[in-house]
């Protein structure tokens, strides 16, 4: 089995506004997320209808909404890479944008946090097939996993799961995201917008991403395998 990677343009009312190489799967779940994580919408039900359009050479995702999204000013010019999640941006202003600040008093374990990514190993069934996709799991407060996406690309897996849980009504306050990949700053910045307080991967993370989790008061983890964990970020969320 070879998994298969996919342009996806993403269109607003009639204008397209990025094209992503994604995994042709779950592309409903994909578009809230990405709208929701690049702050083109504020809440999922401002998308009124998405429609899916297979052409030969790629999909077209064409999302109407009540607000207007598809600004120049937020418009990706170029396409996204699998690997990357801020192809297309222009300025630097874009990437390194304002997010809002992580405010909650959950208290998480570090059994909890094994615990899902014990679980999110078997809730991988195109990875299992391929060996080729990354995993974005939403665990509750005791790590029980509740939702996996699946993408080639990591921080298409994360929107996947943020559009999964705004779109089922879950409240993701409420748990922690884990990933089978590196802690990269464009997956703090999504976690934040979610509103999540805990983002666990199974990699380390890189300087930026542990600076702008410190910044918005999330906790990052990363080397959750097994038995251990890594806590980079506010590391006061996490008893042993």
């Amino acid at each position: 089995m070879i998994a298969e990677e996919t342009p996806v343009t993403i269109a607003f009312n009639g204008v397209s506004h990025a094209v992503m190489m994604a995994t042709p799967a779950d592309l409903d779940d994909f578009v809230v997320g990405f709208s929701l994580t690049e702050g083109l919408i504020q809440r999922a039900d401002a998308l009124t209808s998405v429609v899916t359009v297979r052409y030969d050479l790629g999909i077209e995702m064409q999302a109407d909404t009540s607000v207007e999204v598809a600004s120049d000013s937020k418009r990706r010019r170029l396409s996204g890479r699998t690997g990357c999640g801020i192809c297309g941006k222009e300025d630097v202003i874009d990437v390194l944008r304002d997010l809002p600040k992580v405010s909650s008093s959950i208290q998480f374990t570090a059994a909890a946090i094994a615990r899902a990514m014990t679980e999110l190993g078997t809730r991988q069934p195109l990875n299992a097939e391929t060996g080729a996709v990354h995993a974005a799991a939403w665990a509750d407060v005791d790590g029980r996993v509740q939702v996996v996406r699946e993408d080639v690309g990591r921080h298409n897996a994360l929107d996947k799961l943020i559009g999964a849980l705004a779109r089922g009504g879950i409240d993701a306050h409420a748990g922690f995201i884990a990933m089978t990949s590196r802690g990269s700053f464009e997956l703090v910045q999504k976690a934040a917008v979610a509103g999540v307080a805990l983002l666990a991967t199974v990699s380390a993370p890189t300087g930026l991403a542990v600076r702008v989790a410190n910044d918005v008061g999330l906790t990052l983890a990363g080397f959750a395998r097994e038995e251990r964990v890594t806590l980079y970020t506010h590391p006061s969320r996490v008893t042993p």
